[in-house]
This record gives structure tokens, sequence and C-alpha cells, in this order.
């Protein structure tokens, strides 16, 4: 049982290893991946760095490339535009259910994510902002107590992640963001269904990697 949990754990390792680096841009689109020197990097053999790609082939992340080889998988605009349909249409649910559901103690800290938020756009701390981005679009639905919605959609945000690392959004792109991010809260402290559903169509329509896959950008957001 023991050597088991050892195979599972290093496994682990291995798949977090690699995602990690696809998340950073460490591995960008297009690299291709051998198991000989990622298990030499993690002290491993390469049975887990093997059972890793097949989790990131399985989420895509990862695709075999014309020649076999294992390769960091690359989104066209038609990958990008599939993203944006299907956010809208998890997240909608999301934040729907989220307005029945929702404490105190989850907007609390979604405005404490987006305090960092702010921080992070006037420092141009970009990867830190993403990071954010990404704990506060799955803490809503953590606060619609959703965990199968919740587990589908941090599957998606790694393609949402690395879609956009080909971009480096200016400081005030990533503020404008934080103020959309902070529309969607306020309608879910008021329980408003029918404003934070707005919002969170607007916030997403005018993502940078919405606009990369061919949607014009809908109106500017009042402040």
């Amino acid at each position: 049982m023991s050597g088991a949990v050892g195979r599972g754990r290093l496994t682990d390792d291995a798949y977090h290893y690699v995602r990690d680096a696809i998340m950073r841009g460490k591995l960008p689109t297009g690299s291709v991946l051998a198991e000989t020197e990622i298990a030499r990097t993690l002290g491993s053999s390469r049975t887990p760095v093997r059972h890793a790609f097949s989790l990131l082939l399985k989420e895509g992340l990862l695709e075999v490339g014309s020649r076999r080889q294992v390769i960091v998988r690359g989104f066209t605009p038609e990958h990008r535009a599939e993203i944006l349909m299907l956010r809208e249409a998890l997240e909608v649910v999301a934040v729907r259910r989220a307005c029945e559901v929702i404490t105190d103690d989850d907007v609390d800290y979604l405005r404490l994510l987006i305090m960092r938020q702010r921080r992070a756009a006037r420092n141009g701390e970009n990867d830190a902002f993403l990071d954010l981005d990404e704990e506060f679009h799955l803490k809503i639905v953590d606060a619609a107590r959703l965990p199968i919605l919740h587990a589908l959609l941090g599957q998606l945000r790694g393609f949402v992640r690395v879609a956009r690392l080909d971009s480096t959004r200016p400081s005030s792109v990533l503020t404008q963001v934080s103020v959309e991010h902070e529309l969607i809260v306020d309608a879910l402290e008021r329980r408003d269904a029918k404003a934070a559903l707005a919002a969170l169509i607007e916030h997403l329509h005018t993502s940078d990697y919405a606009i990369a896959a061919g949607r014009r950008p809908r109106r500017k957001l009042r402040t």
C-alpha cells in the first residue's frame, strides 16, 4: 500500500510541476516535453512523469504532435471562442446560485481579493494578478456551494490562463478588470441576480482573450 501511495505522490508532484510550468509560461506553447528530462529534474523515474503527461493530455493542456511527441497545446481563435462560450454558460450557473446562498464571509473574501488585485495592478504584477483573477472566479463557484462545477471550471481556468500568456496587459487594463469584479460582488452582496449576471457577461465579453477570439467588446462599464 505504501508503495502505491508513494507512486501516487510522485505522479502528483510531476503533474503539478509540469502544469505550473505551463501556467507560468516556463513551458510555452509548442514546447516538446521529454519524460527523461523532467524525471531527471524531479529526481524520479519516468513512470510518474508518463502518468502526469497522461493526466495533462486528458485535461487538454498537452497534445500529441505529428511526430508522436508530447507538446504544450496552443489555442487557436476557435479554441478561444469555445472557452468564452463555456465560461459564460458555466459561470452564469455559479453566479445565479451564489446570489441565493452566498454568505457575508464569502463577500468579504471576494472584496479582499479585489483589494489584492488592485495592488497587483498598480505594481504591474501580471502573474500575481492572474493568480488572483483565477481565485476570484473560482471563489464565486465555491460560494455557490457547487463542488462539481468548481472542478469543471478549475480545468477551464487552466485554458484561460494559457490562452492569456501571449499578452501582457498594462496596469490600466488590470485596474479596469478589478472594477468589473467589484460590480459583480456589489450585485452578489445585494443578492441581485439580474445585476450580477449582467455584470458577469459584460466582464467576460470585454476580456482580452474574448477580443482575441473575434468578439467585439461591449460598452465600457461605468465606474
